[in-house]
């Protein structure tokens, strides 16, 4: 899954774009949530997510 497709579906109602910058801040402002994905080998510039950094996502900002 892309980080737009995960984005579009927390955030429907925004752009793509809008919604991805929305999706990033959520993520930097959780540090347990960044700290999980870092030791998956996320990376904020890393376009494709694992089906373990989407759930990782959804157990932390719940489902979208």
């Amino acid at each position: 899954m892309t980080h737009n497709e995960l984005a579009e579906l927390y955030l429907p109602h925004l752009q793509p774009a809008t919604a991805r910058r929305t999706l990033h801040r959520w993520i930097a402002r959780n540090s347990a949530l960044c700290a999980e994905l870092a030791a998956t080998g996320y990376s904020i510039r890393t376009s494709l997510l694992t089906p373990a950094q989407v759930a990782l996502v959804i157990r932390y900002l719940g489902e979208p």
